[in-house]
């Protein structure tokens, strides 16, 4: 009980005052007894949308690489409005997904092209039925990164 008003205490004057060196220390033991207790739990650093586009195509990276290419991992405007191509505005969020082509297959599908999740399982089944061909139109931007890596046509 003591502990837990002590904290709070630092914690309110650190509201009013700024953090003091005795708060980065707590933050710092708590953190390291996290890290080295996984009974009690592990912190997780927030990804970027880089982060996350990577993660969810570290079995194929050339689909990042293509995203990087097409929208320069980024899904919505600063206005917080979904991404659309400079050249088409028909091409939509981080993976630049055509709806004049794929939006009703995407609907049929069950994928939103304009949710995040939405348009990289789109990209991500699109890339297993038709390799990169959608893409093809970027590939001297991704194709030049993982030459080596690149593989047309999945099977």
């Amino acid at each position: 009980m003591i502990i837990q008003l002590a904290t709070s205490l630092v914690f309110l004057a650190s509201a009013f005052y700024g953090p003091s060196s005795t708060t980065t220390t707590m933050s710092a033991s708590v953190s390291d007894s996290l890290k080295n207790n996984p009974a009690r739990g592990t912190l997780v650093q927030p990804l970027t949308l880089e982060d996350h586009v990577k993660e969810y195509f570290k079995d194929d990276p050339v689909m990042a690489e293509i995203a990087k290419c097409e929208s320069n991992y980024r899904h919505f405007t600063e206005s917080g409005n979904v991404i659309r191509g400079r050249v088409n505005k028909d091409d939509v969020g981080v993976m630049q997904i055509n709806e004049y082509y794929h939006a009703d297959r995407a609907k049929n599908l069950g994928y939103d092209l304009e949710t995040l999740s939405g348009n990289m399982a789109y990209a991500k089944w699109l890339y297993e039925t038709e390799g990169v061909k959608p893409w093809v139109w970027s590939s001297k931007c991704w194709s030049a990164a993982n030459i080596n890596e690149i593989v047309y046509v999945k099977k």
